[in-house]
């Protein structure tokens, strides 16, 4: 009976283990994060269809978020503060197109987010390692449905949140999500990785057709079937 306690916790612990990593030690500066999505509400599509992992690569303020499906179709974010680039690419298939935001403003496809209230708290959690702080999310419309995002400040990222409707929270995110019209989309954090990424990560994409915003947010929901 003891052994087979034993080898119970081994394999929990295994298996919380390999779950979720953090690979080079905290307080880096350049590397990638893994996460997996979580989807919520009724897309119009099978979701195994849709994207399945976020990756994003960071190095000190330059951030890529990258979010790619079957056919490599996707959605990137792009901040490069040293070179004033804020792009949100789009593809699927064959299909490119890009739109060029300004500083300040926010990625196009979160108009469903809004009406956002943050507000920070003293709960505390660790996620592949790192101590995460949390803020609770409400929206006007509902304030009884609360959502919880989860960040830390022991990833070296300048402004990790600049572009996004998380932009007052000051540490990267490592559980958080997005609404994209009735639907919900929800990311965890699974491997935190330090390594060199290429200066040319962060460079504008060729070989995709300038839109406007309101283009871009309509690729983007006929993506997701919203």
């Amino acid at each position: 009976m003891r052994l087979r306690y034993v080898l119970f916790i081994a394999v929990i612990f295994v298996m919380t283990t390999y779950s979720c990593k953090e690979r080079g030690g905290k307080y880096i500066d350049q590397g990638e994060i893994h996460y997996k999505i979580d989807y919520l509400g009724d897309f119009g599509m099978p979701k195994e269809a849709l994207p399945q992992n976020l990756i994003v690569s960071f190095k000190q303020d330059k951030i890529l978020f990258e979010m790619t499906g079957f056919g490599k179709s996707g959605i990137l974010n792009l901040s490069n503060p040293e070179k004033g680039i804020y792009d949100t690419y789009f593809s699927i298939f064959t299909k490119r197109y890009y739109y060029a935001a300004k500083s300040g403003e926010i990625f196009p496809g979160f108009d469903a987010m809004g009406n956002m209230e943050l507000k920070k708290t003293f709960k505390s959690k660790v996620i592949c390692g790192f101590n995460c702080k949390n803020a609770e999310v409400t929206f006007g419309n509902d304030r009884s449905k609360v959502f919880d995002i989860w960040y830390t400040n022991e990833i070296k990222v300048k402004e990790p949140n600049a572009a996004t409707p998380f932009n007052n929270i000051d540490g990267v995110l490592m559980g958080f999500f997005f609404l994209m019209g009735p639907s919900e989309l929800r990311f965890e954090a699974e491997t935190v990785y330090k390594k060199d990424i290429p200066d040319e990560t962060f460079d504008r994409r060729s070989n995709y057709i300038r839109v406007t915003r309101e283009s871009i947010n309509s690729f983007i929901n006929q993506m997701l079937s919203i």
